[in-house]
């Protein structure tokens, strides 16, 4: 005999689903709500990756990368980097970099903090490292956490920085030491001048030479012009003169400063060819056009006396203007002379530093054109090779308040 359900029982049923789909209806509503606030949360996390400057990669154990931000791709110019090796792309090397922070990180378990030079392009760049562990406790898998920090363009601003405060104190040094000495000088000249002229009125003893006390006397003063000179230079180099800017033609002061150069070239022995390539739409610049002479004139003696060492009796100058960034003019003077080795290029315009030998220089030119480009809001730079020669640039902005506006 089938038994058929009653209205109560069909009742409790419709009630029991009424409750389910009620339950169903809210854990629906709390799981959107979740998604919402995850998908609030991705987006949050979003924003501030995309906001992160430095280049950020996540690596695997094996130094392989797992995923990287927009700025890695935008910076290294590598669309998808993931599975490659950081050391394969940084350092085109087989194995990991030894200065690598990652490798202590992974030791330590600590955050590890490095700085190494990567080069991108034709430049090298300067990068501060952090790696950080990704700790998971649900996975056995470890990760590093990698930012780099381009910081090149800074560590140059700071270099710049150090080089202006020690150019202001040296110039303050120089001009005390060139007036201390300039009186005592001036009284060694007066003297022997004075014996120079007394000479073929003065009674002699026997036996005296006088050829060989004229010899002396003509030694003193020439020696008393030579430290005359150097009291100039380090006067000049302490507080140049300036006339005052005015429209400058870079190309006139290149084409004047050359035909000066000639009588420093009759005094070598040297089969020196010169060449010339002056841009024609260089545009008109404000600056000191004595003081700028003055720059172009050190730098082509430098370029000769580079030549003249390398013992060869031969070599070439190359000196090239070009419009830089706008409004402002670029200089070029290369050698192809005895170079400068790697060390002493960050000590090139330090004052009374020379690569010059003994009695040949004192240290002031290069120290002398970094002020006075200085005074211009501009920059010079030097590149150079041992045997293969050497590159100035130098850059000038329109006006010389051009950067600081």
């Amino acid at each position: 005999m089938k038994h058929h359900p009653s209205v109560e029982d069909l009742i409790g049923i419709e009630h029991c689903k009424l409750g389910f789909y009620q339950e169903l209806r809210l854990k629906l509503e709390e799981l959107q709500e979740s998604n919402r606030e995850s998908e609030q949360n991705r987006r949050e996390i979003a924003a501030v990756l995309d906001g992160i400057t430095d280049i950020m990669m996540v690596l695997s154990e094996d130094l392989c990368i797992i995923s990287v931000n927009h700025v890695f791709k935008e910076v290294i110019g590598i669309e998808e980097p993931e599975g490659r090796y950081c050391y394969e792309i940084f350092r085109n090397e087989s194995r990991p970099c030894p200065e690598c922070p990652a490798h202590r990180s992974f030791l330590t378990g600590d955050v590890c903090r490095e700085t190494a030079i990567f080069k991108l392009g034709d430049r090298n760049h300067q990068f501060e490292m952090v790696a950080s562990p990704i700790r998971d406790p649900d996975k056995d898998e470890r990760r590093i956490l990698i930012f780099k920090r381009d910081v090149t363009m800074e560590k140059e601003y700071q270099a710049k920085f150090y080089q202006a405060e020690k150019m202001a104190t040296v110039g303050m040094l120089a001009a005390g030491v060139a007036h201390e000495v300039n009186n005592p000088l001036a009284s060694i000249s007066g003297f022997a001048e004075g014996i120079q002229r007394r000479l073929g009125r003065m009674d002699l003893p026997a036996g005296a030479d006088l050829e060989d006390i004229k010899d002396y006397v003509d030694t003193i003063l020439k020696e008393c012009t030579r430290c005359r000179d150097i009291v100039r230079t380090l006067l000049t180099f302490s507080r140049p003169v300036s006339s005052g800017f005015s429209p400058v033609n870079m190309n006139a002061v290149v084409e004047d400063t050359l035909k000066l150069l000639r009588s420093h070239l009759k005094q070598k022995d040297l089969r020196l060819t010169l060449k010339t390539d002056l841009a024609e739409d260089l545009p008109i610049i404000y600056g000191d056009e004595p003081q700028l002479k003055q720059v172009m004139l050190n730098l082509l003696v430098n370029a000769v006396d580079a030549v003249d060492q390398t013992g060869h009796g031969e070599g070439t100058i190359c000196i090239r203007t070009y419009p830089e960034n706008e409004e402002g003019v670029g200089l070029v003077v290369s050698d192809t002379g005895c170079g400068i080795p790697k060390e002493h290029l960050d000590k090139l315009f330090e004052p009374f530093f020379t690569t010059k030998p003994v009695g040949k220089g004192i240290g002031i030119g290069l120290s002398t054109c970094y002020g006075i480009v200085q005074e211009h809001c501009g920059e010079i730079l030097a590149f150079s090779e041992p045997q293969k020669g050497s590159r100035f640039i130098v850059r000038l902005p329109s006006t010389p308040d051009a950067d600081s506006e």
